[in-house]
């Protein structure tokens, strides 16, 4: 039972980076041991099939933080500009008298409507986005971290790189195994809770916002000890995919162009050559340190909580705990997060509302599908805001309190825009127009449709084949149902388009507007 909230209503909004809706014990992993985010689940709701709107980061965190899909904020890959016109949860909580505090990143790329051409903010894609005060920003270059390892006698903290060099040899366990150069206590990730523990606790008297964005398990894929060796490859899952590489590449020529072209250095400093040419011991290892990876920031997560409640403060704190997207550690013979799997958008989220209205559903588990464009909505009606009408998503509280909602969806959507995240030069290696390069997802309990703005389509029976392997697109058996899927995903198009505007009309009378 929680306690009474007091006066104060604080937010701990936390993103991982490339954590994968199965990495949680409480979601049925019964090898990776995640206790602190166990423990919070079962004292708030674990939503169970929770899907993120785009992927890489930029684009993820832009349909996150704006509550709007991608084909309305139109960010489509990182360095994309979010438009200024665009409001977003930090803005909408200054209304309330928050300051939204980052600890991280938001990888937005600025609008460069009104800025001169030589405006540093046009020359990164890691700008923070309006709203939020960069507390302790953590962009890729992560200079903030790298000034901590100095201090504390890293020689190598210079070159982002080296620092993420293993040290030592693999010694036969694979080229992910050896433990990273710096000790746990000087993690990016135990740093930004360092940051953002000393943050809160000069701000016990007041209500406050924190938004937490840890990078890790992002690659590169290593860990610092003792977590680089707490799992065994032996009691890893095996990857799904196809009998071979080969194999997997004839499904569409979209997924033929990554396995051409993902490189292990992209993912591991030591990396050479092609990620499909990893073999099982090496996917084995990979997936096992990204276990260790999870259970730090699991352990930070555990810090920051048990800090909470030490100074009464976690009573009074609502919390979200979710990811920007997934990883595919070799599924479909694959690392990273792009395409069409589930692997690489479904994610965990968990919701900790303190209020005694959550009481009889503490510790319960929704099957309902969520999306990532929920969240902003769900910090609002918990401070009692209006939801903006760019609002694509729904708030997620009747669902966190346990009451019914008979108009809930029954599907998830996102997209993809592979322009530039997917294969190199990817309009000319698969023929395409730069705007092409996109794709559509409408998935629900039963189907998964694909559909590519100049690429064959996919279907997938769900029921049959839960980690599609088996493309049913052209059969004729499947066509009729593969035309109704289409059929949905057009009217959810045309239902989701913009309309911050749509419910305004002027006249004679002046404007009016409709909710």
């Amino acid at each position: 039972m929680a306690g009474r909230m007091g006066a104060r209503r604080n937010i701990l909004f936390i993103v991982i980076d490339q954590w994968r809706a199965d990495a949680l014990g409480r979601a049925g992993n019964t090898v990776l041991r995640t206790p602190h985010l166990d423990r919070l689940a079962g004292d708030g709701m674990l939503f169970a099939r929770h899907f993120v709107q785009a992927s890489p980061c930029g684009p993820s965190r832009a349909a996150l933080l704006t509550g709007t899909y991608q084909h309305n904020n139109g960010v489509m890959r990182n360095g994309s500009p979010l438009g200024r016109r665009f409001t977003n949860i930090a803005l909408e909580c200054r209304k309330a008298g928050y300051d939204p505090a980052l600890f991280g990143y938001t990888d937005t790329a600025a609008d460069p409507e009104g800025l001169a051409a030589d405006d540093r903010a046009l020359w990164t894609y890691e700008s923070v986005m309006p709203g939020f005060t960069p507390e302790l920003h953590l962009p890729e270059k992560a200079l903030a971290w790298r000034a901590h390892l100095k201090a504390r006698g890293y020689g190598f903290a210079d070159d982002l790189r080296e620092i993420y060099r293993p040290d030592g040899d693999p010694a036969g366990r694979g080229p992910t195994f050896p433990p990273a150069r710096f000790r746990a206590e000087d993690s990016i990730t135990a740093f930004l809770t360092d940051r953002l523990l000393d943050y809160i606790s000069v701000r016990r008297g007041e209500s406050w916002f924190a938004h937490a964005a840890y990078i890790r398990p992002h690659p590169p894929f290593i860990a610092p000890a003792p977590y680089h060796a707490l799992y065994d490859p032996a009691d890893m899952p095996a990857p799904k995919r196809a009998r071979s590489a080969a194999l997997e590449a004839a499904q569409h020529p979209l997924l033929a162009g990554y396995l051409r072209s993902q490189t292990q250095e992209s993912f591991f400093v030591t990396g050479r050559g092609p990620v499909a040419d990893l073999d099982d011991a090496a996917i084995a290892q990979l997936r096992a340190t990204y276990y260790g990876m999870v259970q730090e920031v699991d352990d930070q997560i555990g810090r920051l909580v048990e800090r909470l409640k030490e100074w009464g403060l976690y009573d009074d704190t609502l919390i979200v705990v979710t990811a920007d997207h997934g990883e595919m550690l070799g599924d479909h013979w694959m690392l990273g997060k792009q395409g069409y799997f589930d692997e690489a958008f479904h994610v965990p989220l968990i919701v900790r509302d303190p209020r005694a209205a959550a009481d009889a559903a503490r510790g319960g588990t929704v099957e309902r599908f969520t999306e990532a464009v929920d969240v902003m909505p769900t910090v609002l009606e918990w401070l009692g805001l209006a939801v903006p009408r760019q609002c694509d998503g729904r708030s997620l509280l009747p669902l966190v309190q346990g009451r019914a909602v008979a108009d809930w969806r029954r599907e998830v959507h996102w997209e993809f825009d592979f322009r530039g995240t997917g294969p190199a030069d990817s309009e000319q290696g698969l023929g395409l127009p730069m705007d092409a390069c996109s794709l559509a997802v409408i998935r629900d309990e039963h189907h998964k449709y694909v559909h590519f703005a100049a690429l064959p389509p996919l279907f997938f029976d769900l029921r049959r084949d839960p980690h599609c392997l088996a493309d049913l697109a052209g059969e004729p058996a499947a066509a009729p149902a593969m035309l109704a899927y289409a059929q949905k995903m057009l009217s959810w198009r045309i239902l989701s388009s913009a309309r911050d505007l749509t419910g305004i009309n002027l006249s004679a009378g002046g404007p009016s507007v409709r909710p």
